[in-house]
């Protein structure tokens, strides 16, 4: 019994959630609808994905800048490194709050891949989620963030901004210790009435925490794409 007979779905039924099956053996309207569909998602990711990017690129270029100018006279106070670490952190949580965005349309998207076109492709194999059209269409329904702003703002921290944190980071330890030999690096490391001794501290407290968001244990929500393989399966050797 179809959609179209009755008011009646099962999502687990195996002719309701293969229907990659069916949109190859036959044209049906429901597959122009998720072509289309699957078209849309794909957009809004890469849309989603660019604005990522745009940030990383903004991040660059604002340490790009910073370092020029720290190291380019002795007399430029050494703080403007601090400076450029909550600049990127400031670009860290506004990529992570994008991260949030894309990975909505990335979720959708493989949700698609893996039950749909997979199917369609080879129906031998099944589908991945029993559940995936009722799924997806209560997300249609009522869309909702899949992820949480800690997974991904760890997420950013791993892929990219330890990276960039850690080399504003390098520039500050050499810029108040190697560029300046005849002072003590504790009191160069001073800021106006601040003390070198709290700085340090201060800045190791935010690198240990930084690590910690990265690298704390946390339950998984955002949806993978890519997993370690045999390069080899995916090529036929025999006929190269």
């Amino acid at each position: 019994m179809t959609d179209s007979d009755s008011d009646e779905f099962d999502p687990t039924a195996r002719e309701q959630r293969e229907i990659g099956r069916e949109m190859v053996d036959q044209s049906t309207g429901l597959g122009s609808v998720m072509a289309h569909a699957y078209r849309g998602e794909m957009d809004e990711a890469t849309t989603w994905r660019q604005r990522l990017d745009q940030a990383t690129t903004w991040a660059v270029t604002v340490i790009a800048a910073i370092l020029t100018w720290a190291f380019s006279n002795t007399e430029n106070p050494h703080y403007i490194l601090l400076i450029g670490i909550v600049i990127v952190t400031i670009f860290l949580g506004i990529e992570a709050r994008r991260y949030r965005n894309y990975d909505v349309y990335r979720s959708r998207v493989r949700l698609l891949q893996q039950n749909l076109f997979a199917n369609a492709l080879d129906p031998s194999q099944g589908v991945e989620h029993p559940n995936w059209r009722a799924e997806l269409s209560g997300d249609y329904r009522r869309p909702t963030l899949k992820v949480t702003f800690g997974e991904a703002l760890a997420n950013r921290l791993r892929r990219i901004y330890l990276a960039l944190i850690g080399v504003l980071l390098a520039a500050w330890t050499f810029r108040i210790t190697a560029f300046t030999p005849r002072q003590d690096w504790l009191v160069t490391a001073g800021i106006a009435a601040v003390p070198g001794p709290v700085v340090v501290v201060a800045v190791a407290t935010f690198t240990v925490a930084a690590f910690g968001i990265a690298f704390w244990p946390r339950e998984r929500h955002a949806k993978g794409e890519f997993r370690e393989g045999d390069p080899e399966t995916w090529k036929d050797s025999e006929s190269e």
